[in-house]
């Protein structure tokens, strides 16, 4: 899975054609009746906006971590909770940490928001909708708020641990002052 995720760390097309695909399976499967050229097709319209989001965000982290394959290595450090020894690379993944909890300041009020926009989604499909439709909705939107909430807190802890661990690193690296 390692490998998994390092190709795909570096190969970011390929991550935003498997999502439009992932995507588009999943509207055929709640909307039979369409082509799937013309369901691929709107997905990856509809899918701009979120991969133009995408894109500048990593060109942010990117520079802050130098180029794309220290972003992957500073990012597999930080899924593991390994503290980088190199003095560059320890301020590359500080500038990352950093750069991820501002991105991530409200990220509580981002999931409540979530979590109301699937809600009523729902609700107007199975007002709207067969029971086809409102079964799907309604499992969609328990897997994908689980999931959410769970990456969310996940990654949060990984940030806020490797914060504390860069700090406490480099106070120990500090001389103690003279007496």
């Amino acid at each position: 899975m390692e490998r998994v995720n390092a190709f795909l760390g570096k190969h970011l097309w390929l991550q935003f054609a498997l999502s439009i695909l992932c995507a588009s399976a999943l509207v055929m499967l709640l909307f039979p009746g369409s082509s799937a050229a013309s369901v691929v097709a709107r997905t990856a319209l509809m899918s701009t906006g979120g991969i133009a989001v995408v894109l500048v965000a990593r060109r942010k982290e990117k520079r802050a971590a130098g180029s794309t394959d220290s972003l992957v290595v500073l990012d597999r450090k930080l899924r593991k909770g390994d503290v980088p020894v190199d003095p560059a690379q320890r301020e590359a993944m500080r500038g990352l940490v950093d750069q991820r909890l501002h991105r991530t300041r409200h990220r509580v009020a981002a999931l409540v928001f979530l979590a109301a926009l699937f809600c009523s989604v729902t609700v107007l499909t199975a007002l709207t909708s067969g029971t086809r439709q409102t079964i799907g909705f309604a499992l969609f939107t328990v897997v994908f708020l689980g999931w959410s909430i769970a990456n969310s807190t996940s990654q949060n802890r990984r940030l806020r641990t490797m914060e504390a661990a860069l700090t406490t690193a480099d106070r120990a690296r500090r001389p103690l002052p003279q007496r």
